[in-house]
Order: C-alpha cells, then structure tokens, then sequence
C-alpha cells in the first residue's frame, strides 16, 4: 500500500505542475494577464501554500517521504502563483492610469 501511495503522490504532484506551469510560463513571456481571474487566482494561491504547509509538517512529523510530493509540487505550484501574481497586478496597476 506505502508503493501505491507513493506513486499517486508523485503522479498527482507532476500533473499539477504541469497544468500550473505552462499558464506561469506564458504569463512570464507576454505579460499578458488579462485573462486571469484576481479572486479565483488568489484562492488557488492560498490553497497552494496552505498544502505546502501541510507538506512540511507531514515531512516533519511523518517522515520526509510521507510529505514530500504535497510540499515540492505546493512550493512549486506557490511560486508560480507568487510571480503570476506580481505580473497581474503590476499590469491591473498600469491599466488604471
């Protein structure tokens, strides 16, 4: 059961970043945000960071190879949101003058 755990963890983290990255990745090259929804993005943010936490008390309390997929995919997923974030409102900013 630990390998079966172990393989969903990893197969759910490497989607989840592969859906996350290409948006982060575009965002990055146009600086084109107008299609991303301020509240919706920030809830998903929120949530990113809020399993990144999580990962890492599970690597603390469980063992690193318990929390290890919910922290690297979270930090990675978090990070993307962080950038994407800056861009969006740097570009709402702008709109506005």
């Amino acid at each position: 059961m630990d390998i079966l755990y172990q393989i969903l963890g990893w197969m759910g983290s490497i989607g989840l970043i592969l859906g996350y990255l290409p948006q982060a990745v575009q965002t990055i090259r146009t600086r084109n945000t107008d299609g991303i929804s301020l509240p919706g993005f920030i809830m998903m943010a929120v949530g990113s960071f809020c399993f990144m936490c999580q990962g890492l008390i599970l690597c603390i309390q469980q063992g690193v190879e318990v929390g290890i997929f919910f922290f690297i995919t979270n930090f990675i997923t978090a990070t993307c949101a962080a950038i994407i974030f800056v861009i969006k409102m740097r570009n709402d900013h702008f709109k506005k003058k």
